[in-house]
């Protein structure tokens, strides 16, 4: 899931995801445009309450971010609530999140 917060500045967004659970994992990473591809800069963590996978980034308003889950350093995986796809440099699809 894909949760999106505007911000009072109108410049930004909250934007948290989340995958659920039952995605066995050690680590999970987010990975996309506005960390540079970065497999190891944005670590998600898993909650205490739910076992759900969370992270929350805020970004600048009115653009488009791709980006795609790496999962225990080794398995891409696309978010399916995504706002839509494009296609990557490597031949799959990339998630699209819109702020």
């Amino acid at each position: 899931m894909i949760y999106k917060d505007p911000l009072p500045d109108g410049q930004n967004v909250r934007v948290t995801f989340e995958l659920p659970s039952s995605i066995w994992a050690e680590r999970v990473n987010l990975v996309g445009d506005f960390n540079d591809w970065d497999t190891t800069r944005d670590e998600m963590r898993q909650g205490r309450a739910d076992g759900n996978w969370r992270i929350t980034l805020t970004l600048p308003a009115g653009r488009e971010y791709q980006f795609r889950y790496l999962v225990n350093g080794r398995d891409w995986q696309n978010d399916w609530h995504a706002d839509r796809y494009a296609p990557g440099r490597f031949g799959t699809d990339n998630s699209v999140v819109s702020t």
